[in-house]
């Protein structure tokens, strides 16, 4: 954790939070990927209002895989990479069921909410190291992805 000093944190800290970083990177690669294959494959009288709503989303996604994979990097841990790993760390699994609009809907939801319940906890374990850098990013994630949640329930009815 050679960054911790220059940016005023403790090495544990750094640790800790790179960790719980890790974990959240893995859970947005894999919301990612699911929201490329409905992207991809969705069917139906749904399509030309979800088509572009998945790709607006993923495009989101990717921007956060990058600046959580940078503060990784600043707090001077190594981001993981492959797939393999974020299997086995994440929570939100690969989806199979692609084409349905209210389904991809549905996983869609039920993605955010891990994220968001990972974000929240970052936020405490941040608060407390006086990781402003982290925190901040976490907040305004969050923020975000809480009218995402009700744009996307309103389109479910909910």
């Amino acid at each position: 954790m050679k960054n911790a000093n220059i940016i005023g944190l403790q090495e544990a800290d750094c640790q800790n939070i790179a960790e719980k970083l890790n974990i959240l990177l893995a859970n947005y690669s894999v919301f990612y990927q699911n929201t490329r294959g409905s992207h991809w494959n969705i069917k139906g009288d749904q399509f030309f209002t979800l088509h572009p709503k998945f790709e607006e989303l993923y495009n989101s996604l990717v921007l956060k895989i990058d600046e959580i994979a940078e503060r990784i990097l600043t707090l001077g841990a190594t981001p993981a990479h492959n797939y393999s790993d974020y299997l086995k760390i994440a929570t939100i699994q690969e989806s199979q069921e692609v084409s349905d609009g209210t389904k991809s809907v549905e996983i869609i939801l039920n993605s955010f909410k891990v994220v968001i319940d990972l974000q929240r906890e970052l936020l405490d374990i941040t608060d407390a190291a006086g990781d402003e850098g982290t925190n901040s990013q976490m907040s305004d994630y969050i923020t975000e992805q809480e009218k995402e949640v009700w744009m996307y329930n309103s389109y479910l009815g909910k």
